[in-house]
């Protein structure tokens, strides 16, 4: 077997500082013998001076645009899950090791994404786009990688006779022994888990206990060290708290990525695939701003996903600064897996159409687009109705049948007429006709219209028709392209 470990030593700071870019001093507190301590700093609040420790009135005097917020273990746990739940797509068997590890056995992985090194570097770089920086680190025994990753070390451990001379490097600090065991070992002048290793067995047993050892043992492998899998949810929710009230809800795009990169890593993992996401922006003394997308196909394409969310978001005005954003989806599909071709083909096409669609109506609104089905009706007016985009059925149309133009007019202009002629911008010649159209007798829309393709001066094509009655007036109906 063989484990890696991702340790995140700045999760304090990434739960409030991944969702909009560092621009701003911002540090994580929390409370300590009654007193707010500095538990976590960004890079901005670090050149001001601000160090873990200190307390946040000493903080402010050093900094005084300096925002603090309380440490929120509950969110930094539902982090870690999340994080498990996104790595099962580069593994079978993830685990979580609070307060700030996530375990993957990544042993079976390796051959299908070409090596440790590739892995790694593939999961490094997801974390980055999520908005994590982690230490990552790999051993036979899953207390080993846990272990050097919270050692900072960058280290790649395949076999054992290898793992025990590593191990004992690492100071020991990072067993979590308890506070009279560590200060016993500091009398006796051990520090390290190698001048452990070198120690009677029996001695070490009578004066520190058995599970000392059996940690020991654990990371070694001499042990069985069996950890909980992690069995992710059947729906996705994530919410991501802002560091500064956001007033633009284009600003929120930056956080909404993030938020999208975690989906499509979930729904890889489970082979799955969504067409209807739920976003929720929380607001200071307001309810909440839902805004619901909904796709025509499902997906899980994160650049596509995320063009979609910034055109619904350019349209959008909130009604108060932004202080935190969810996102929700309840519903998944299995993804629709294909071969690929060196030549576009059918399926490409309608992708292409469907992502069109997605967009206009992330730009325009879902009631604006829409597709158009024929009906079995002879009037133009009454011919066809709106429908989902896609849905639509089109007929077969002989190719001996009368022309008729895609432009209809929202309802039928009456003609001038000059020496009993119609005229539209000057006086029409009519190219083709008549077309007799007399229908609708029996719901109380009878109409008896003779139709002519007529030409006016400008040469613009015209689709007129003329009353089949004693008036005889004509109108002017559609307009060919």
């Amino acid at each position: 077997m063989l484990w890696m470990a991702l340790h995140f030593r700045h999760l304090p700071l990434e739960v409030f500082a991944r969702g909009t870019p560092e621009i701003t001093p911002l540090a994580v507190a929390a409370s300590s013998s009654r007193i707010a301590v500095i538990v976590a700093t960004n890079r901005q609040s670090a050149e001001r001076g601000v160090r873990c420790g200190m307390a946040v009135s000493a903080a402010w005097g050093l900094a005084s645009d300096l925002r603090v917020v309380a440490r929120n273990e509950a969110a930094e746990r539902a982090v870690l899950r999340r994080v498990a739940a996104w790595a099962l797509q580069f593994t079978s068997v993830s685990s979580v090791a609070e307060p700030m590890d996530v375990l993957l056995d990544v042993g079976g992985s390796l051959k299908l994404f070409g090596g440790l090194e590739n892995l790694s570097e593939r999961i490094r770089n997801g974390l980055a786009d999520l908005g994590y920086e982690a230490s990552i680190a790999c051993a036979p025994t899953p207390l080993a990688a846990q272990l050097f990753a919270c050692a900072g070390l960058d280290i790649r451990i395949r076999h054992p006779d290898t793992l025990r001379h590593e191990l004992g490097k690492l100071p020991l600090s990072l067993l979590g022994c308890a506070p009279e065991t560590a200060a016993m070992l500091d009398r006796f002048g051990i520090h390290t888990i190698g001048e452990c290793f070198r120690l009677p067995r029996a001695g070490l047993t009578r004066r520190l206990g058995k599970r000392f050892l059996d940690n020991l043992d654990r990371a070694l492998g001499r042990l069985p060290d069996p950890r909980p899998p992690f069995v992710p949810p059947p729906t996705f929710n994530a919410a991501l708290p802002l560091p500064a009230p956001v007033e633009q809800s284009a600003a929120l795009l930056f956080a909404g990525r993030r938020l999208l990169a975690e989906l499509c890593g979930f729904m890889t993992a489970a082979g799955s695939s969504v067409q209807r996401l739920s976003l929720a922006l929380s607001h200071e003394d307001h309810t909440d701003t839902r805004v619901t997308v909904s796709l025509v196909a499902a997906t899980r394409d994160l650049d596509h996903l995320t063009t979609v969310l910034r055109e619904r978001l350019a349209r959008l005005e909130l009604p108060r600064p932004a202080i935190a954003i969810a996102l929700a989806a309840e519903q998944f599909f299995p993804f629709a897996a294909r071969s690929l071709s060196f030549l576009p083909d059918v399926y490409d096409r309608a992708e292409t159409a469907a992502r069109l669609i997605e967009q206009l109506r992330a730009h325009l609104g879902d009631r604006v687009v829409c597709g158009l089905t024929a009906l079995a009706d002879h009037r133009p007016e009454c011919a066809w109705q709106a429908c989902e985009p896609g849905k639509g059925i089109v007929p077969a149309i002989p190719a001996a049948s009368f022309s008729r133009p895609l432009w209809l007019f929202a309802a039928p202009r009456r003609l001038k007429e000059a020496a009993s002629s119609p005229c539209w911008e000057g006086p029409l010649s009519l190219l083709a006709g008549p077309e007799r159209i007399e229908t609708g007798w029996w719901d109380g829309n009878h109409v008896a219209r003779d139709y002519f393709v007529a030409r006016n001066p400008a040469q613009s094509l015209l689709w007129i028709y003329r009353e089949h009655d004693a008036e005889g007036k004509w109108y002017l109906h559609g307009v060919f392209g």
